[in-house]
């Protein structure tokens, strides 16, 4: 997990064993999602339809959607840790992207050479948001992990990964940021490598940050 050759708070490069299993949502979250759940559709985008990714929803709503989800299904969703969303994007690969070391507009939905723009090219045919799964799936099958919108993760924000646990669980914050991973249609290529971390005060509502859940597993 992390790198030594990217921003200092991808550092240091460090080993995770996980001591429990987890089942990986294949999309981010969708527009359709919430609104059955949430009776309503707080996003800014809406030109890629329900499938669009919803949006503008900050970490404390991210909470409340689980504890619902949680009441009516009986199972036990939750966001991803910061290690278990790493271990999946990377889906087996050390490369700055899970595809190999350059940024490709085929792979994933991204802005342009300088934030904060929307990029037309190649693949990517959205200026914002894309459908969820409009790009090819990373080894473990999973869709947009890279791009699309930044995901909210469990962790609360650290400089650095000194002081990280090993075994894969949230990694509380000392302050109120908590970390998002991924990047977004108009972040530029930096942004979305698969070891960048950026973060947000959890009742920050944007047009590029949605997410994804795990579902805990026995």
């Amino acid at each position: 997990m992390g790198s030594n050759d990217g921003d200092d708070n991808e550092r240091p490069m460090h080993r995770v064993t996980f001591t429990r299993p987890f089942a990986m949502a294949k999309t981010e979250i969708t527009q359709k999602q919430w609104k059955v759940l949430m009776g309503s559709n707080p996003s800014r985008f809406f030109n890629c339809g329900p499938e669009c990714p919803v949006e503008q929803v900050s970490w404390n709503d991210v909470q409340a959607f689980i504890q619902k989800l949680n009441t009516k299904t009986g199972k036990q969703y939750r966001l991803p840790s910061e290690a278990e969303w790493e271990y999946a994007a990377r889906a087996g690969s050390t490369a700055a992207y899970p595809w190999g070391s350059k940024a490709s507009h085929e792979y994933a939905n991204y802005g342009d050479d300088e934030c904060c723009f929307g990029l037309v090219q190649g693949r990517d045919k959205w200026l914002n948001t894309a459908p969820v799964g409009s790009f090819p799936a990373n080894s473990f099958g999973l869709y947009d992990m890279i791009g699309n919108v930044w995901e909210w993760v469990e962790d609360g924000y650290h400089d650095s990964y000194a002081g990280a646990p090993n075994d894969g669980n949230n990694w509380p914050g000392n302050g109120s940021n908590h970390v998002v991973r991924g990047g977004s249609w108009n972040f530029d290529p930096q942004f979305i490598r698969v070891a960048t971390r950026s973060r947000f005060d959890p009742s920050t509502r944007m047009g590029s940050i949605g997410f994804r859940l795990v579902r805990v597993l026995p």
